[in-house]
């Protein structure tokens, strides 16, 4: 199986700005922003979607939540008066373009909803 843009972004293959990073996952701006705070947390084992998840996936899928609000810490908008928004996509009506588990952390302007 090729790897996929995500892989290669993890393995130091393709640059990226890198906000944050451990053994299971990395964390990185954006190429296309929807947001002026438009960061990819992305697991360094390859996991295609939440729809495909299984149930020995529970801890590193919980550990990506908790990376989240490290990356939000760094940017300076998570707290009480701050925010920011998490979305995952799961096939392609959702808008999943890469086939491969990524929680997109949105910040730095207010929200709208329903989203899309």
């Amino acid at each position: 199986m090729d790897k996929t843009l995500f892989e290669k972004i993890c393995d130091r293959e393709i640059p990226a700005e890198i906000l944050y990073e451990d053994e299971h996952c990395v964390a990185f701006r954006d190429i296309a922003p929807q947001a002026p705070e438009h960061v990819l947390v992305v697991p360094r084992r390859r996991i295609r979607n939440t729809g495909s998840a299984e149930p020995g996936d529970k801890e590193l899928l919980g550990h990506l939540i908790l990376a989240t609000r490290k990356v939000a810490e760094t940017l300076g908008v998570w707290g009480e008066g701050k925010g920011y928004r998490l979305v995952m996509n799961n096939w392609g009506d959702a808008g999943e373009e890469v086939p491969h588990l990524h929680i997109h952390l949105l910040a730095g302007r207010p929200m709208e909803w329903p989203p899309g």
